[in-house]
């Protein structure tokens, strides 16, 4: 497999990082992740966009223009067979002696590689997936797509080891996110959604969700939910760039609505699947 690495294209396994890099003794840098659908990036220009925000809240120079990643990305795309592929891109602050304090004049460690992009099966779209709950116990700056991930990894753990696909996060009360999705409910046929904080990822999916229920005049609302509100969902659903949008049929053992994919997550489904079909591969498909 082919990646990028400070500048070259190599097989991976030739690919060799420091190990005094802060990536790896600090955690300390962003990475985005980035769908793509036939060798097109999906929504390219709103995760860059989210990368400089992520660089800027770590206090990190972007390496490369716009413009330099795009052609980067499209190389890196070309290697690769897969015509759907997700693109993860990693950016450290480098190589410096281990000390908390930002080094100077040091140079970032730019990571990319591409793998086949496998999104969920229909036949679990029509069943649905479990999911469970916990308290948000993760840092003040959720909002930052930072490399150090270990709370997600341990709170998506959870979600694992009870045979879930996912854990629904809960900080005071309200409902935050998914340890690796955002999260939106559905009540009385109304789409509603957590505002975007600091105590969210802004999801670029999250955000193809509710111009599509704008665009389709959907009903919805972004406000804080509570956990009652979660509790008593009719639908709940996850989304995110590799798993799209998914519908969640049971939480902490207990059925969502009639435990089955309801009638607003196969109205969206379709929309959103529509969306990338006539924007990404150029196709005109029906979406009645």
């Amino acid at each position: 497999m082919m990646i990028y690495l400070n500048g070259n294209f190599l097989p991976i396994e030739q690919a060799y990082i420091p190990v005094l890099d802060r990536g790896f003794i600090f955690g300390d840098g962003v990475y985005e992740v980035i769908p793509v659908y036939s060798r097109k990036a999906f929504r390219l220009g709103h995760h860059l966009a989210r990368l400089q925000d992520s660089l800027n809240g770590i206090r990190l120079s972007n390496p490369y223009t716009n413009d330099e990643w795009c052609n980067l990305i499209t190389k890196l795309i070309d290697y690769h067979d897969s015509d759907d592929q997700y693109i993860y891109l990693h950016i450290t602050r480098g190589v410096a002696k281990r000390d908390h304090a930002f080094p100077t004049n040091t140079s970032p460690t730019i990571f990319m590689m591409s793998n086949p992009l496998l999104t969920p099966p229909e036949e679990l779209l029509q069943k649905g997936v479990l999911a469970i709950t916990a308290e948000d116990n993760r840092w003040g700056r959720c909002d930052i797509k930072a490399i150090s991930l270990l709370p997600n990894v341990l709170l998506r753990q959870l979600a694992i080891d009870a045979g879930a696909t996912e854990t629904i996060l809960l900080r005071n009360g309200f409902l935050t996110e998914g340890a690796a999705s955002n999260i939106f409910i559905i009540k009385e046929d109304r789409l509603l959604a957590p505002p975007k904080s600091h105590l969210m990822l802004p999801g670029i999916t999250y955000d193809v969700v509710l111009e599509l229920v704008e665009t389709h005049s959907l009903p919805y609302t972004v406000r804080p939910l509570t956990e009652q509100e979660l509790r008593s969902a009719n639908e709940i659903l996850l989304t995110s760039s590799t798993k799209e949008i998914m519908p969640i049929v049971s939480l902490d053992g207990k059925l969502i609505g009639e435990g089955r994919p309801g009638p607003f997550f196969h109205k969206l489904n379709q929309l959103y699947q529509h969306y990338k079909e006539l924007t990404m591969r150029g196709k005109q498909v029906s979406s009645s």
